[in-house]
């Protein structure tokens, strides 16, 4: 099996949720703290060994093109003022991995981005990775489950355990445990009442590939809301070749939820050496 070497992250989508603020931003650059969600992701596929990053983007989206592209003018400034490791930390940004950017053409819908990378993928694995889904980890989720992937040699899913009331917001897989963590796929279920759940285990953000991801996208029917769904794609490929699950460690937030933003924020803050103690007084002492 060929090494994983290539990300995609669709980063196409309009933000509705998180309006006014993402009227003239992509929502994937609203900062927890000082850095957008989306360099939140691509450090994580970096630390996962990918080096190249395929970034599907639309109208509206030049500032994430801009954030990973080198700036002359800053450089030169930070560098006569002294500020060196600011200086270093913004051409990180631009050398950490080879970015390609492709405009998002075809259907509406979470699965359009996979036609619109096959040219540039070929005949290899890949990551595909949501541009607002945070994991927040000691070892990168993405690659915990590359070890899954070249374990068993077929593609992999990404999910987390969410509370059973909360099921109805998420694909849910029907899975034997085939050792701890790994889970062989039968089905997955979208958004299933509680009680229809055939687990509590949500596809959360993360999957792994293999090229014939991409005939299933093709075959795949435009579906619920006149869009092309990836997960109608995973489930007609389902029929044809093992899927493999993974229960990645690590805390996921979807960052396209203005409550799981917010919550991604303090938790980010709380790790930050320079004013965690403060900070973590200051929620103490709040009148809750």
């Amino acid at each position: 099996m060929k090494k994983i070497k290539k990300a995609v992250i669709p980063v196409a989508g309009f933000g509705t949720r998180f309006l006014p603020a993402t009227k003239a931003q992509p929502k994937e650059m609203l900062a927890i703290i000082d850095k957008p969600v989306i360099q939140y992701i691509v450090e994580e596929m970096v630390a996962s060994g990918i080096e190249e990053i395929i970034l599907v983007t639309g109208q509206g989206k030049r500032a994430i093109e801009d954030h990973f592209d080198q700036n002359k003018p800053l450089e030169v400034h930070l560098e006569r003022n002294n500020k060196i490791k600011e200086l270093e930390e913004i051409r990180h940004l631009s050398e950490m991995a080879y970015f390609v950017y492709l405009r998002q053409k075809g259907p509406y819908g979470n699965a359009t981005p996979v036609l619109n990378v096959e040219k540039l993928i070929g005949s290899e694995p890949f990551v595909f990775a949501f541009g607002d889904d945070l994991i927040k980890g000691e070892v990168p989720a993405t690659k915990q489950m590359m070890e899954v992937f070249y374990k068993y040699q077929s593609p992999v899913i990404g999910v987390t355990q969410v509370a059973k009331e909360k099921v109805h917001r998420y694909g849910v897989i029907d899975g034997e445990k085939v050792e701890d963590r790994v889970y062989k796929v039968k089905d997955i279920v979208e958004k299933p009442l509680p009680k229809d759940a055939p687990s509590n285990l949500a596809v959360a953000g993360r999957y792994i590939f293999t090229p014939d991801i991409f005939e299933a996208v093709k075959k795949t029917e435009i579906g619920k809301g006149g869009e092309l769904w990836l997960a109608d794609a995973v489930d007609l490929l389902l029929t044809q070749r093992d899927f493999y699950a993974y229960q990645y460690q690590g805390r996921y937030y979807d960052c396209g939820n203005k409550l799981e933003f917010l919550k991604a924020i303090v938790d980010f803050a709380l790790e930050r050496e320079e004013f965690k103690e403060e900070f973590k007084n200051y929620l103490k002492n709040l009148k809750i």
